[in-house]
C-alpha cells in the first residue's frame, strides 16, 4: 500500500526555520539583542535612582533650582537649556529616519545630507552635556557644609539665593596652596575655595537681611528657611567648611547621592551618544565614497539608525525621571 504524506504549507508562517527570523538579517537581529540588553541596564539604573530619591525625598535637590543656566546668558532659566538639548536630540532622530528612508530608495545625496544633520545634532548634544557637567561641577552659589554632611544655603528675606562671594568679608591670611617641590612630605592639596568659612560667617553676621535655607523640604515641597536667630545659631554651631559646586563627595545643591546619580546616568548615556556619533561618522564616509551604493543596499544606515533611536528614547526617560519628576 502506498501512503502519501502532505508537507505543510509554509505560507503565512512567521519563520520556517531559515536563517532570517522575522525576515531580518543577522546584523539587525544582533542590534536588536544589544538594544534589549542595554535597555535593561538603563532600566536598572533609573530604578535605583527612583528608590534612592524616594528614600531621601525630604532632602533631594530640586532640578529647577540646579539646572538654571544658559551659555553666555546670565540669569535664572530653570530647565530651558536641558529642554533645548532634548529638542536637538529628538530632531536628530527625525533626520535619521529621513536618512534611512532615503537609503531604502537608494538616494545617496539625501542620505548624505540627513546623516550629516544627525551627526551635527549629536555633536551639539554631547557638547551641551559637557558644558552642563562643567557648570554643575563649578557650582553657582556655594554653600556651607555641616557636621552631619548636610548643606546650608543662603538667601535674602524674599527667598532669593545669594552667592557666598557676594557677602563674605575678606580676612587676610597667609595660607597658600603648597607646590610639589616644597617638601618631601608633599602628596597633594585640593584647590582652595574662593572664600573661607570665617569670611562667610563674618559677612553673614554683618548682613541682617541674610537667612539660611536648609536642604530639607516642608510639606509643600519648598526648602525650609530658618529665621535670623536660628540661622546664626545653625551657622555657628554646625558649619565646618565651604562647598562650591558638586563632585562625588560634596554637593552644594544637597545630598551627594544626587551628584553620584547625575554623573553616572547622564555620563553613561552621553557615552552612548558619543559612540553613536562615531558610528554615524564612519557610516557617513562610507556613504560618501559610495560603498553602499555599489552594494545596492543601505542596511548599515538602518542598523546604526536603530541604535540612534534607542539612545534618543533612553534620553526621554532620563529627562523625564531625572529632570521633570
Amino acid at each position: 500500500m502506498n501512503a502519501t504524506v502532505e508537507k505543510p504549507s509554509n505560507e503565512n508562517t512567521t519563520w520556517n526555520g531559515g536563517n532570517k527570523p522575522l525576515n531580518a538579517s543577522y546584523g539587525k537581529m544582533m542590534m536588536w539583542f544589544f538594544i534589549v540588553s542595554d535597555a535593561l541596564t538603563f532600566s536598572g539604573f533609573l530604578a535605583a535612582y527612583g528608590f534612592s530619591r524616594f528614600k531621601f525625598i525630604d532632602s533631594w535637590p530640586i532640578a529647577d533650582e540646579v539646572f538654571t543656566h544658559i551659555p553666555f546668558i546670565h540669569g535664572n532659566f530653570p530647565m530651558y537649556y536641558v529642554a533645548f538639548m532634548t529638542f536637538i536630540l529628538i530632531f536628530s532622530s527625525v533626520t535619521m529616519v529621513l536618512a534611512v528612508d532615503a537609503g531604502h530608495h537608494l538616494k545617496k545625496n539625501k542620505v548624505i545630507i540627513y546623516l550629516f544633520l544627525t551627526i551635527i545634532g549629536g555633536l551639539i548634544f554631547v557638547g551641551s552635556q559637557a558644558w552642563e557637567w562643567n557648570t554643575f561641577i563649578k557650582g553657582s552659589y556655594g554653600a556651607v557644609e555641616t557636621k552631619g554632611g548636610k548643606v546650608l544655603q543662603f538667601v535674602k528675606e524674599d527667598g532669593k539665593r545669594v552667592a557666598l562671594g557676594d557677602f563674605a568679608v575678606p580676612i587676610h591670611t597667609e595660607r597658600n596652596t603648597q607646590d610639589s617641590n616644597e617638601g618631601i612630605w608633599f602628596l597633594s592639596e585640593k584647590e582652595l575655595p574662593s572664600v573661607t568659612l570665617a569670611e562667610v560667617t563674618k559677612g553673614f553676621l554683618t548682613d541682617e537681611s541674610l537667612l539660611i535655607r536648609t536642604q530639607y523640604l516642608d510639606e509643600n515641597g519648598e526648602r525650609i528657611v530658618l529665621n535670623r536667630a536660628e540661622s546664626v545659631a545653625k551657622l555657628n554651631n554646625d558649619g565646618i567648611g565651604i562647598v562650591e559646586g558638586a563632585n562625588l563627595k560634596h554637593n552644594e545643591y544637597g545630598t551627594p547621592l544626587f551628584a553620584d546619580f547625575f554623573f553616572f546616568i547622564t555620563g553613561f548615556h552621553g557615552f552612548h551618544v558619543f559612540s553613536g556619533v562615531i558610528f554615524n561618522i564612519i557610516i557617513f564616509f562610507n556613504v560618501v565614497i559610495g560603498t553602499y551604493e555599489r552594494r545596492k543596499n543601505y542596511e548599515m544606515v538602518e542598523k546604526v539608525g536603530l541604535y540612534w533611536h534607542f539612545v534618543d528614547l533612553v534620553w526621554v526617560f532620563v529627562f523625564t525621571v531625572f529632570y521633570l519628576v
